[in-house]
């Protein structure tokens, strides 16, 4: 069994002060190892230092939906007008190069005895969202791997299935042999439970444990510079209130 701590982010959505404070406190946990299970851009002011940052860590990263339609000039008809706008806004900060990095992006990659993917499973290129039960056993199906680490929904969740699916509380766990576990940590850069904190997980691989990880950071400085490049304004409200 592999001795590694992995730092599990997501939906970092180009808050440069969020991502900052999550990789300050994976480095203060002994972490070593990043992964990333997508968007990586979008809603948020700091494109390019979030995705060269996240270059930097060799991260492994799976494509997530912002980062497909930010990298590609592709219809964006099914968005949110506010998501569209940070899109075509994300695709003129964005140089080449690096387009063409997220563009290569997969959609799923599997990690030692773990699997990465943005939204389901199931067609991931479609970027259904996983709420339920119901919705959690389509995926297990699916699923090769004891543990499944998604995104999308913004919201920190676990799934447990052996003969039925579980929904279980997310705060620290252990990994059951027998079981099989997918894993939504939640949003680095808009948290959309209530709780305006960055959310990322750890997950030790030697204790077979995964945790839930909180943390303040400057949302303020992330409002500001979402209003100062003329984004709109209920993209930076909606931080201080975690939706």
């Amino acid at each position: 069994m592999s001795n590694a701590r992995y730092a599990i982010m997501g939906d970092i959505h180009s808050n440069w002060e969020a991502l900052s404070a999550v990789l300050k406190d994976a480095a203060e946990q002994r972490v070593t190892s990043y992964v990333c299970v997508g968007d990586i851009v979008g809603y948020n002011a700091s494109p390019i230092e979030c995705l060269e940052r996240i270059r930097e860590l060799k991260c492994v990263c799976v494509r997530g939906n912002h980062d497909h339609y930010c990298s590609h000039d592709e219809h964006l008809g099914s968005f949110h007008p506010l998501a569209a706008v940070v899109i075509n806004w994300t695709r003129e900060q964005l140089a080449p190069e690096q387009c063409n990095w997220l563009k290569h992006l997969p959609y799923m990659k599997s990690v030692e005895n773990f699997t990465l993917v943005h939204a389901t499973l199931d067609m991931p290129e479609k970027w259904a969202y996983m709420f339920d039960d119901l919705d959690a056993i389509t995926n297990f199906t699916y699923q090769i791997t004891p543990v499944c680490f998604n995104g999308h929904t913004h919201v920190p969740i676990v799934f447990r299935s052996s003969n039925k699916v579980a929904t279980l509380p997310f705060t620290k766990m252990k990994i059951e042999r027998g079981h099989k576990y997918f894993v939504n940590v939640g949003s680095v850069g808009q948290p959309r439970d209530g709780d305006p904190r960055a959310a990322y997980a750890i997950y030790d691989m030697e204790k077979r444990e995964i945790e839930l990880r909180r943390l303040p950071y400057d949302f303020e400085t992330t409002q500001s510079k979402i209003i100062d490049v003329g984004l709109p304004k209920w993209l930076a409200e909606r931080l201080s209130m975690g939706r």
